[in-house]
């Protein structure tokens, strides 16, 4: 993700944040503020650490953590990005922040020079191939070959560990700042393996699809902000309570599934097909999904995603049920909305996108986003009456009827007549809105990855004309392009 769009995003919450060199320089003797009145949170731009929002803007787990522990304390926060994993660590050794928050793990090594909050996650290091790679049942797999990873990462800190330990193993180091790029190293044959996380790599699955675990490195780790060794010990317990309040109430998982839930719903065919699919397919359509963005305000790639999941951007597809189309159309649907012929891409585009809208604007004005376009694809697929039904049953279950995480647990139960024969609209098949809603938001973080945002023109206001210059002599007074005697 551009570095710069992340900036824009956190500049449009409220977030100032200063953009980091390559180059990491010691800090100035500026004091830093104190944390109950401005924090200073370092932070990354990757997939794991920050994510895309519907509307083409960032966010992500850290920061919404952040942002939340923040309000918390009263404080407004400050991001300070960093370009890696050493450039964040050396920052907070050098007082450049009062914590750090990025995906880190709290490793034995770091342990030594930083204070740690409670861990939320685990990180489990992987050994990753390409399929044309011979698997690898041991370290020994890795001498003389071309291993990528991140720098100070605890992938690199285990292998560091392993040769230390046997100094035989020697391998090529091709060393990457972002994480994510590890991966890419290997899906274009510039490495043999790659060392990443386990939950790094079930969201990038959709990009790397022909990418395969073959050796787990080291132990898990726990992932956790980590601050400077002379942090108050108060502010530390501070910490403490918010992660034990958000865990108790379920905001945690919530937040945890908001960015990461979705990443397992693809299977390598259906990745391998969807990328197939952007070489193959999207170029020629992506002027009609960035037309409907301009009309909806709703991001080109989330729209494309739909309609890959809906049609495998196929405009003459075609289902059982008789939707047709590439954003799949009912007969029904796109009489209300203006369309004369479902097969006809533009008609189909725009229609779908303002047919989403409208669902997702029908969602009480309480439930936040993403939540509110993850429960509009739903009723995308089943219709509100059925969504409806399926967030009373969320109650019934003494689950919450406004979060996602919550409502896909019941969605399944539609088909189930012991629920939905107590159930206004009667019979559904909420299970396959839960898999359209889940594997649309795996094509769309796809996307995000690989395409960039499109940001509409600026709108130009035509200029009126300019008063008509008679000559003085003319017999007829000008009023408002009317000649009168």
């Amino acid at each position: 993700m551009a570095a710069t769009a992340c900036l824009l995003a956190l500049a449009a919450s409220g977030s100032l944040r200063n953009t980091a060199s390559s180059a990491w320089t010691p800090p100035t003797a500026e004091v830093l503020p104190d944390p109950l009145v401005e924090l200073v949170v370092i932070t990354r731009t990757t997939p794991s650490v920050e994510a895309p929002a519907r509307d083409g803007s960032l966010a992500g787990l850290e920061y919404d953590l952040v942002t939340r522990f923040a309000a918390d304390l009263g404080t407004k926060v400050r991001f300070v990005e960093a370009t890696s994993y050493a450039d964040a660590l050396a920052r907070l050794r050098g007082g450049s922040a009062h914590m750090l928050a990025a995906d880190i793990a709290a490793t034995a090594e770091l342990k030594r020079d930083f204070l740690f909050g409670p861990p939320y996650r685990t990180s489990k290091q992987v050994l990753v191939r390409a399929k044309s790679t011979p698997r690898a049942s041991s370290l020994d797999a890795l001498i003389a070959k071309r291993v990528a990873y991140a720098p100070e990462s605890s992938g690199a800190k285990h292998l560091e560990a392993a040769r230390l330990a046997r100094p035989a193993l020697q391998w090529r180091e091709i060393a990457t700042d972002h994480p994510e790029q590890v991966l890419r190293e290997v899906t274009d044959g510039r490495a043999d393996y790659a060392i990443t996380s386990t939950h790094l790599l079930d969201l990038a699955r959709g990009v790397h699809p022909g990418l395969e675990t073959t050796l787990t490195v080291g132990p898990s780790d726990p992932v956790a902000w980590a601050f400077p060794k002379t942090t108050d010990r108060r502010f530390l317990q501070k910490v403490r309570r918010f992660f034990a309040r958000i865990a108790a109430d379920g905001t945690l998982d919530r937040l945890i599934d908001r960015y990461h839930g979705h990443a397992l719903r693809l299977d390598v065919a259906e990745a391998s097909e969807f990328r197939d699919a952007i070489g193959a397919r999207l170029e020629p359509l992506k002027p009609l999904f960035q037309r409907a963005q301009h009309e909806t305000g709703i991001d080109w790639r989330f729209l494309a995603a739909l309609a890959f999941q809906e049609s495998k951007w196929d405009p003459r597809a075609t289902s059982p049920t008789g939707v047709r189309g590439l954003m799949m159309l009912t007969e029904e649907t796109a009489a209300r909305m203006g369309v004369r012929d479902r097969t006809d891409a533009r008609e189909s585009v725009t229609a779908g996108a303002h047919y989403f809208k409208t669902l997702r604007d029908s969602m009480p004005a309480r439930i936040p986003e993403p939540d509110r376009s993850w429960l509009a694809l739903a009723a995308y697929n089943q219709g509100l009456g059925h969504l409806e039904d399926a967030r009373v049953l969320a109650q019934r279950l003494g689950l919450n009827a406004d979060t996602w995480v919550h409502v896909r647990q019941a969605l399944p139960l539609l088909a189930d007549e012991e629920h939905f024969s107590t159930l206004k609209h009667g019979y559904a098949r909420g299970g396959e809105a839960l898999v359209l809603t889940e594997k649309v938001r795996a094509y769309y973080q796809a996307l995000i990855a690989q395409e960039p945002a499109w940001t509409p023109p600026p709108v130009t206001l035509a200029r009126e004309p300019a008063p008509r210059r008679l000559p003085f002599f003319w017999p007829f007074r000008y009023i408002e392009d009317a000649f009168v005697l």
